[in-house]
């Protein structure tokens, strides 16, 4: 959600701008026919299949839509519980959360990296 003009509008971006997800229910198909795509970058490694983990992690997040819907919570004594949306029971990945833009910054575990997605997040309560 982002306010301008009086009003909140609905905005959608991408959630990994960078990266094209491909899902197939035969694996050994798909990476045949891939082959041609990795011979042309060479040296790259731009193939990199998702662990269950991973897969199971975005699967929660985006559902079958594969959108990655608002969430609702409230902030009750420092701590942040998620009321609904796709972010209930991930309140121990939050590691931001940025009230007057309605958005939390997570901590995902893809690739071993320390990498982030921004997600958005409407607290509706803060009861100290």
């Amino acid at each position: 959600m982002c306010r301008y003009k009086g009003a909140w509008h609905l905005e959608q971006k991408l959630l990994f701008p960078a990266a094209v997800f491909l899902e197939s229910e035969n694996a050994q198909t798909l990476s045949r026919e891939l082959m041609e795509c990795v011979e042309l970058a060479k040296g790259r490694n731009c193939l990199i299949p998702l662990n269950l983990e991973e897969e199971v992690f975005l699967k929660s997040l985006c559902g079958d839509e594969r959108h990655l819907r608002i969430s609702r919570g409230i902030i009750r004594k420092g701590i942040t519980k998620i009321t609904e949306g796709p972010l209930m029971g991930l309140e121990n990945r939050i590691c931001k959360i940025d009230r007057h833009k309605r958005l939390a910054k997570i901590a995902t575990t893809m690739r071993q990296n320390n990498h982030y997605i921004t997600a958005g997040l409407e607290i509706t309560e803060k009861i100290l």
